[in-house]
C-alpha cells in the first residue's frame, strides 16, 4: 500500500518523527514538500561557439549509412526549472565529424529538434571529433522556450579520452567546461555490427 504525501507526514506527526513549529495546515507543508522535490537545478552555461548557424533542418539522423565513427544516440526531456516538462521548446544542436571537421558550407550534423509529447526529444549522429581550437569532444545546444530564458550549453562525453577516466578529477582540462554536470556518462548498447553509444542529456530552462 502506498500512502500520500499528507498521510505520510500526518503519520510522522503522529509517532513523533516530525515536529511541526509552525501554524501551517499540513496540506500546506506536504505540498511545497511536492514543489521541492519537484524543483531541477537549470542546466549549465556553456560558450556558444564560432561555428553556430541558423535555419539548420528539422532532422533527428544526422549519421548517413557509411559515415565513419562510433554511432551516438542522444536523448532526453525538457524541463523548466519547476519540473514541468516544455513541449514547446526548440533545440539546435551541431558538432563536428568524427575527423572534428564542422560543416560550415552545408548542414552536415546540424539539425533543429522538437520535443515530443512527453517533453522528449532525440538524435542519432556520431561521437564528434577533436579538433585544434578545442580539448574535448562535444556537442553544441541552443535551446529556446516561450517564457523562459534562451540557453545555450555544450554536451560533454565522460568517455573523452582526455579525462583519462576521471571526468570527476579531470574535467577542467578543457577550460570551457563551465560545469562537471555537462560531462554525461556513455552506454554502449547493440551487438558487434552495430555498437551504439547512448548518451542522455536532460535540458532544464529557467523562467525569464
Amino acid at each position: 500500500m502506498t500512502i500520500n504525501r499528507r498521510e505520510l507526514v500526518e503519520q510522522c506527526v503522529t509517532f513523533g518523527a516530525l515536529t511541526i513549529a509552525t501554524a501551517t495546515p499540513l496540506s500546506a507543508i506536504a505540498s511545497a514538500w511536492d514543489d521541492a522535490e519537484s524543483k531541477r537545478q537549470p542546466t549549465p552555461w556553456c560558450e556558444l561557439g564560432p561555428f553556430y548557424k541558423r535555419d539548420a533542418p528539422r532532422a533527428s539522423m544526422l549519421r548517413g549509412p557509411h559515415d565513419p565513427g562510433m554511432a551516438m544516440s542522444v536523448a532526453g526531456i525538457v524541463y523548466s526549472v519547476k519540473g514541468e516538462i516544455l513541449r514547446d521548446a526548440t533545440l539546435e544542436v551541431w558538432q563536428t565529424d568524427n575527423a572534428g571537421h564542422y560543416d560550415n558550407e552545408g548542414y552536415r550534423y546540424r539539425a533543429i529538434l522538437l520535443p515530443d509529447q512527453k517533453g522528449g526529444y532525440a538524435f542519432d549522429s556520431v561521437l564528434p571529433g577533436h579538433y585544434p581550437d578545442r580539448v574535448c569532444q562535444h556537442v553544441h545546444y541552443l535551446v529556446t522556450a516561450p517564457g523562459h530564458k534562451p540557453l545555450v550549453t555544450q554536451l560533454y562525453f565522460a568517455t573523452d579520452p582526455v579525462f583519462e577516466g576521471n571526468p570527476d578529477k579531470n574535467y577542467k582540462r578543457d577550460p570551457l567546461i563551465t560545469s562537471r554536470e555537462l560531462v554525461r556518462p556513455v552506454m554502449i548498447k547493440g551487438d558487434p555490427q552495430q555498437i551504439v553509444a547512448a548518451v542522455n542529456f536532460d535540458i532544464v530552462l529557467e523562467r525569464a
